[in-house]
């Protein structure tokens, strides 16, 4: 039989039952050392494997498999009495409060005891047992005030060579051989298989993250910069250090350290990395190229398309140039079938259904690119509203393609697939880019309303904010607050961002749909708690317009007051959740319209009338991303496409969503920075060509326009007037001037001679 990775033969279990039923006065420490000796268990060293045997004879107990003898109430001799009280040997079931402080306790050779303890309990209990750590290393024990010992941790040299890592930090082989000792590996990760306590597996990661830090500098000189992991797929799901807002990189080929072979007899594991400083790629790549991806001779990306997606981590570097070009023409020609955006060119357009179909391209890595380029223009942000929303496409046109499922009413028979996307803008109005993409089709089984909500498609709530958190733990010097509609309103996500803001986590911004119970008063009386506060005094919004609803400014009272939510029924174990409420409602709306009614809840204090105002405006920005669904679907029309399998369409979205988010960027750059010089978004060839077409000269103007002026010229190619009356471009008329635009600069290049310079 085996338990905690040992063997015990039949006959030997037989003796251990006969030990103990023989001898009452025989404690379990002298029991583990005698099946020791019986079985030759001994560390390299030539120690009895004591706790090793230990654990195994607790697993055996609980399997019922033996009897062992009461524990003794003596404290263990390899170990401090006064410092540390070794493990429980009882199951542990409570509240991450209840464990009291949990720290870490460094293990290190001046203390063997401690050091004989952690090597047997990983060697007992953690699935790869033990092996010395490789490099420079640091090993704790996770201790909690209340109950002793709930596991181990174990810090050592990074690997040397790993492609998913070094395409996501952009390194070539010379700038991993220099700088590869600032990455530190988690080599072992263990938490006490009876310790069974919700969070506290990422609450110790997060401690070791902030750990290391203090402790790599004091022993070996440096301060690391990114923590790496790896995940075994087929045993765990790696929810802890996603929880602990660690960044997935994808698989790994399956080699371990000695695997010179090229064998890959391990198999794959999941990679997964958690960022020390914002600016690790600096710090690791110095001036380095990123990435592989294509540049001049002066090192500076061709255009913005180079500049947005050389980054993909495709291996084969002619997918990156492939997927870079399908980019331009796309953005080229936003309206245009595929053919059509390829000019007509039958080779590109079979090399875009190539791409589409390539095993190697994924929605997950076409849009890893542009996701890292909005962290960038994130970090340049104090405030970002991290905006989650979820649309459908509908394919009902095209039920050739392959893998599509219901989307709407089942008596519909609408077919397509579902799109929850998060959307990163700055509190003024100005879209920064797509943060996380989540796709998938519906099944069309009703499986009721009791399952966990992990299994649930409102897990995408929670899914997307992880993401907010994942950016949250790279950018530190930026407040990220994710906001979300009426459907967001789930008591889980409260608890989830509770738990991340503990440390440093994005806030939280949602519009109610529950009138929900408040703790220590009965019945739902969310409404009316807040209503019976004063009237904090009164604020204009602009209410966007919807079809049959023209834009208007509503006039709105406004209240607010902390609350302190009951977990609803059957989740309790969440525990109640503190809040602030921020209630508006339309003094006098229109005739024939319903009056406008928000009650938001948010995690951010609301002292003020001020901050009321502050989350309402806020909250006026979320309509932002039902802009982009428009942009997606009539601007880059996703839903026209026809590719034939719901796997070529996922791939064709991301490359839609990187040019709806470019569209949406450029319309409100216009609309927030009108007088910068244009040359932030748009190159010299570019608007000089259009100022030509313009003015009708073959001289461009010497001065740099703004990006005002430049906006204009594109959207009066698409139909924009511009008179003094008409609101400022928006979304529509830019994505029609953009399908002219690329050919008149085409054009003017041809016939002119300034595009190698003024």
């Amino acid at each position: 039989m085996e338990a905690a990775g040992l063997k015990f033969p039949l006959a030997v279990l037989r003796e251990i039952r006969a030990r103990i039923e023989n001898d009452k006065e025989l404690g379990r420490t002298e029991l583990s050392r005698e099946v020791c000796r019986w079985l030759g268990w001994r560390t390299p060293k030539g120690r009895l494997r004591e706790m090793a045997c230990r654990l195994a004879l607790l697993e055996l107990e609980r399997r019922e498999q033996i009897t062992l003898p009461p524990r003794r109430s003596t404290p263990r001799r390899t170990m401090p009495a006064a410092k540390w009280e070794g493990i429980e040997d009882r199951a542990i079931r409570c509240e991450l409060h209840d464990l009291g402080e949990i720290r870490l306790v460094a293990v290190t050779a001046a203390e063997p005891g401690l050091s004989a303890f952690w090597n047997e309990a990983i060697a007992g209990y953690h699935y790869l047992g033990y092996t010395p750590l490789v490099g420079a290393q640091r090993r704790y024990l996770i201790h909690s005030e209340n109950y002793g010992c709930l596991g181990a941790l174990g810090f050592s040299a990074a690997a040397r060579r790993l492609a998913v890592r070094d395409r996501w930090i952009g390194w070539d082989d010379a700038a991993r051989a220099e700088r590869l000792q600032w990455v530190v590996c988690n080599s072992r990760f263990l938490i006490l298989p009876w310790v069974q306590v919700r969070n506290l597996a990422s609450r110790v990661l997060a401690l070791a993250a902030r750990q290391v830090c203090q402790d790599w500098p004091r022993l070996y000189g440096y301060r690391p910069v990114l923590l790496e992991t790896f995940v075994d797929p087929q045993r765990f799901a790696g929810t802890c250090y996603r929880a602990a807002n660690w960044i997935d990189l994808g698989r790994s080929r399956g080699r371990g350290r000695q695997d010179g072979e090229h064998g890959a007899q391990l198999g794959a594991k999941q990679v997964l990395v958690y960022p020390l400083c914002a600016d690790l790629r600096r710090r690791l790549c110095g001036d380095r190229q990123l990435h592989g991806a294509t540049r001049q001779n002066d090192g500076t990306p061709q255009d913005w398309a180079e500049q947005e997606c050389g980054r993909a981590p495709l291996a084969d570097e002619r997918l990156k140039r492939r997927f870079v070009s399908i980019v331009r023409d796309f953005y080229s020609r936003p309206q245009a079938n595929i053919p059509g955006a390829c000019n007509g060119d039958r080779a590109r357009t079979k090399a875009v259904y190539r791409f589409l179909d390539n095993e190697e391209v994924t929605l997950a890595k076409l849009i890893e690119p542009h996701r890292q380029h909005t962290l960038e223009r994130m970090g340049k942000e104090a405030v970002v509203l991290a905006v989650q929303d979820t649309t459908s496409l509908n394919y009902s046109a095209h039920l050739h393609t392959e893998g599509l499922g219901p989307i709407g009413t089942n008596s519909s028979g609408a077919q397509g697939i579902i799109v929850h996307d998060t959307l990163a803008i700055t509190p003024q109005g100005l879209a920064l880019g797509v943060l996380d993409a989540q796709v998938w089709t519906r099944d069309g089984e009703h499986k009721g309303d009791q399952r966990p909500i992990e299994q649930k498609e409102s897990a995408k709530w929670l899914r997307s904010y992880q993401a907010a958190a994942r950016a949250q733990a790279e950018l530190k010097h930026t407040r990220i607050v994710s906001v979300g509609d009426r459907e967001a309103d789930l008591y889980e996500l409260f608890a989830l961002a509770a738990e991340h803001r503990q440390a440093g986590g994005p806030e939280i911004l949602v519009r109610a749909r529950e009138d929900r119970r408040l703790l220590g008063e009965d019945g739902k009386c969310l409404w009316e708690r807040v209503e019976a506060e004063p009237v904090a005094g009164y604020r204009e919004v602009v209410v966007p317009p919807r079809p049959g609803r023209r834009a208007r400014t509503a006039e709105l009272t406004v209240r607010f007051c902390p609350i302190e939510l009951k977990a609803p029924q059957g989740k309790g174990n969440l525990g109640p959740q503190r809040l602030w409420a921020v209630h508006a409602r339309e003094r006098r709306a229109p005739t024939g319209a319903a009056a406008l009614e928000w009650m938001l809840l948010t995690s951010l204090e609301v002292n003020d009338f001020e901050q009321a105002c502050e989350k309402l405006d806020w909250y006026v920005q979320r309509w932002m991303i039902e802009v982009y669904h428009r942009t997606l679907k009539s601007g880059c029309r996703i839903e026209h496409r026809q590719l034939a399998t719901e796997r070529r369409l996922e791939n064709c979205l991301a490359i839609d969503m990187v040019v709806a988010a470019r569209i949406m960027h450029l319309t409100w750059l216009g609309r927030t920075c009108p007088d910068v010089p244009c040359t932030i978004y748009f190159e010299d060839q570019q608007w000089k060509a259009l100022y030509c077409f313009h003015k009708r000269t073959r001289t461009p103007q010497a001065k740099t326009p703004s990006i005002r002026d430049v906006i204009g010229w594109i959207a009066r190619l698409g139909g924009y007037l511009g008179r003094n009356s008409d609101r400022p471009p928006g979304t529509q008329v830019l994505w029609e001037g953009l399908q002219r635009a690329d050919d008149i600069v085409e054009t003017v290049k041809i016939f002119t001679n300034f595009g190698q310079g003024p």
